[in-house]
């Protein structure tokens, strides 16, 4: 059979199952949704996820490189047992310095603790939004993955005498001195004067926060002020090398245990998180979004292939007559199954193409919740199609295989 041939069969085949179609559009549609919706479930998923993805090692990379953070909590739990956290013993500033004391590894120990805060105010200009506050010492901003753009550090003195000076995120200075230099002006926190002393770096957006929205003092002045009985402090760690990470923080878990008065036989009552763990803290739990995304989404489309069939075969039946006169013209065994296999894959096909359409434009809802580049998903858009294909064959097969088989002279004496 020339290709010619081929062309001709398949444009006249596509153009009946597509008269077909819009002859049952009620049954016809319903199939329609079940492939969609299968569609849309795993295509919305993984385009929520790979939105996600895209921003999730700028978000998690809090922390400067070879750095890890000793913490009450872990910083980032999906379920747990947190009252198992609750009971632990808050970590407090002489646990920091008896730590930083001790240790001999690290090339940095830094401190931070904050909480959430509003209404800071230069003369008649006011942040009314809320802003994150923290306290920290002078590798505070190191730690947490940047650096004083203006101005200076926290020195030793604004530590020791708990002093009321101020380093200020970008998002701060945009807000409170728009025309002019902050550094050396007061700020307004809580109706206490702050002398700015420094400013940072911009970094930008993270999860459609900005990490640019902070004021920070010396750690002293926050306890001092800002302290209840349910503050505890994160102490990060810096080792010196990659190489020497593990001894690091084997050194400083060693030192904490016995700071804390652990017995041997007991867990840690601190976490250790790094950038790493986080990641795949984060990788773990969307594995698991995926995993039921799919299983979901295999059990709609498994349903909307046998509606496939269901619907070929009552289309079949409803039909046998006009199979009979096509035969009796002088249609073949092959035309008839490809007539009926192009509608299956027809409708299969046009309801993938609307769940992909449908699951990039949910999925990508969240690009605009959290403020991060959309995302398209080329490859599960491609396997979404594949799929749909397969189910259309694989379900269309059969019925397309009766219609073929009809005696035409019974067909045509069908009533």
């Amino acid at each position: 059979m020339s290709s010619r041939n081929i062309k001709k069969i398949l444009k006249e085949s596509f153009w009946m199952a597509i008269d077909s179609i819009q002859k049952n559009k009620l049954r016809s549609s319903l199939t329609l949704l079940g492939i969609s919706i299968g569609v849309f479930s795993v295509i919305g998923v993984m385009t929520a996820i790979r939105t996600l993805e895209s921003s999730v090692a700028s978000g998690l990379n809090v922390f400067a490189m070879n750095t890890f953070v000793i913490q009450k909590y872990p910083s980032i739990s999906f379920g747990g047992d947190q009252k198992k956290y609750r009971k632990r013993k808050n970590i407090d500033f002489s646990q920091y310095q008896k730590l930083k004391s001790r240790s001999k590894l690290p090339v940095l120990i830094s401190v931070a603790e904050g909480t959430s805060i509003r209404n800071v105010k230069y003369r008649d200009r006011i942040v009314k939004n809320y802003l994150e506050l923290f306290g920290g010492d002078d590798g505070t901003i190191r730690s947490y993955n940047t650096f004083i753009a203006e101005g200076r550090n926290f020195i030793d003195d604004d530590i020791h005498y708990a002093k009321n000076v101020c380093i200020l995120g970008m998002d701060i200075v945009d807000r409170l001195f728009p025309y002019e230099d902050p550094l050396g002006k007061e700020i307004k926190i809580n109706g206490l004067h702050y002398l700015v002393i420094g400013i940072t770096e911009r970094q930008g957006d993270a999860f459609g926060n900005s990490k640019d929205n902070f004021i920070a003092i010396p750690i002293s002045t926050f306890l001092n002020k800002f302290s209840d009985k349910r503050t505890t402090l994160s102490i990060t760690i810096e080792s010196s090398s990659e190489e020497t990470f593990e001894k690091t923080k084997d050194e400083a878990i060693g030192l904490m245990r016995s700071i804390r008065k652990v017995k041997p036989e007991e867990d840690n009552d601190f976490e250790v998180n790094t950038n790493t763990e986080m990641i795949e803290q984060f990788s773990g739990f969307t594995n698991g979004i995926k995993l039921f995304a799919l299983s979901v989404s295999i059990i709609a489309l498994v349903v909307a292939g046998i509606g496939i069939m269901n619907i070929m075969l009552v289309s079949v039946t409803e039909r046998i007559k006009e199979i009979g006169i096509r035969k009796a013209i002088g249609a073949t065994k092959k035309d008839i199954l490809t007539q009926f296999l192009m509608e299956a894959i027809f409708l299969s096909e046009f309801g993938g193409v609307v769940g992909i359409i449908m699951g990039i434009a949910g999925g990508n809802v969240v690009s605009i919740l959290f403020n991060i580049p959309a995302v398209i998903p080329f490859d599960w858009a491609f396997i979404g199609l594949v799929v749909c294909s397969v189910i259309g064959i694989g379900f269309g097969i059969y019925p397309a295989w009766r219609a073929a088989e009809l005696d035409p002279i019974e067909s045509l004496r069908f009533e």
